[in-house]
């Protein structure tokens, strides 16, 4: 049986060839329902606009209210809101109605985004100014949840005594989340969600809880009580047969790197946008960032991870790790039971949260809800 561990939901919601708006959102409300029903403890959404294609939810909240009224147990929230596209008032307020019409189950994930996308919102299209206006209506947004009037004065925005009618249900503040970099998490308080393989997971753990231990030993900004939770995400395609999982995953995996990263190429390009030429795939994540954790600290890490093992065991162990399905290392695709083996390895690395994504790529419905049944009905019961 497999360790105890908490599982969430990462989406995009993305679109899918000849399934209209409509039936796209319904479907997906159907999905959540199994989540709510089946353990899962958060769900958790994504933000992206254009030139983007792969978010076909980017109003996070408008489509989160339906999950608030769909669901009971489940929490959910953005992961993340990318803070420089809202205005802190506005945020401060739909925070606020979120957490007290779901009775208090919204977890708050922050981010910047890229300038690709701040270009196309009228914004300064620099990493510089992009981070300022992140930080500042990250501030903003916590002041006015935590206190009944908001005053602040800054490079954007300048606020006085503002009353503050409004306030989240969970005090002073629902939790945080960051996503990719563990230090920057660490040092905010928030919980974790990481993007890459499970090969770097165990050197992301020490990262996190080094840091941790240095910056928060209170516990979690906002809900001191909570155990700050760091997990990483997989893509996961679940199905009677390895075979048939496979065969689904392969083509899906495609499209989902297709619609990440290829629409924001093309439209700079075509643009002859020749600032984001070369970075568009992923949005801009680079330059002037004091937060990112350096190159040797990130190498001192993994050595730590690895120290006490032989050239042997380092190599059992990457075989261990290899992914379900030989089709990516962020990719799971097999039955429940040639699964669950990476599951017990995945908890050596020290993470407590594992983030599925079910439904990516051109992955239909049917096959997204029968990931989904086995995932709750044959895989949750080994993880409590």
């Amino acid at each position: 049986m497999v360790q105890k561990l908490e599982v969430g939901v990462f989406d995009h919601i993305e679109h899918i060839p000849d399934v209209s708006l409509e039936k796209l959102y319904r479907d997906r409300l159907d999905q959540i329902e199994l989540f709510d029903k089946g353990d899962i403890y958060c769900y958790h959404l994504a933000e992206h606009h254009t030139p983007a294609v792969h978010s076909m939810a980017p109003s996070q909240n408008v489509f989160l209210s339906s999950v608030a009224q769909r669901t009971e147990r489940l929490r959910f929230g953005p992961c993340v809101y990318v803070m420089p596209l809202h205005h802190p008032l506005r945020l401060i307020e739909e925070v606020s109605m979120l957490d007290n019409l779901s009775g208090g189950r919204l977890e708050i994930g922050v981010g910047r985004g890229g300038v690709l996308e701040a270009y196309f919102w009228g914004q300064e299209s620099d990493p510089d100014s992009n981070r300022e206006r992140y930080e500042e209506t990250l501030e903003i947004l916590l002041k006015g949840l935590s206190n009944d009037t908001l005053s602040h004065e800054g490079r954007f925005y300048k606020f006085d005594e503002v009353p503050m009618r409004l306030h989240s249900k969970q005090r002073p503040h629902p939790p945080l989340w960051y996503m990719r970099n563990p230090e920057t998490a660490a040092r905010g308080g928030m919980n974790c969600v990481v993007v890459g393989s499970i090969n770097d997971m165990e050197a992301n753990v020490r990262r996190y809880r080094r840091v941790w231990d240095e910056s928060h030993p209170n516990g979690l900004a906002g809900q001191p009580d909570m155990e700050p939770k760091i997990g990483l995400v997989m893509h996961a395609v679940l199905a009677e047969t390895e075979a048939e999982a496979i065969r689904v995953a392969t083509p899906a995996w495609d499209a989902y790197r297709y619609n990440l990263s290829t629409p924001r190429r093309l439209e700079a390009e075509r643009r002859k946008l020749t600032q984001f030429i070369g970075r568009a795939d992923s949005g801009d994540r680079k330059g002037g960032r004091p937060e990112r954790h350096t190159a040797v600290e990130e190498r001192r890490d993994l050595d730590e991870a690895l120290a006490s093992l032989s050239q042997s065991e380092r190599a059992d162990r990457s075989q261990r790790r290899r992914a379900p399905g030989g089709i990516n290392a962020g990719v799971m695709a097999g039955t429940p039971e040639t699964i669950k083996p990476w599951l017990s390895e995945y908890l050596t690395t020290g993470a407590n949260y594992l983030v599925i994504s079910f439904q990516w790529g051109d992955i239909s419905h049917e096959d997204a809800m029968r990931s989904v049944k086995l995932w709750t009905e044959e895989v949750m019961p080994t993880l409590a």
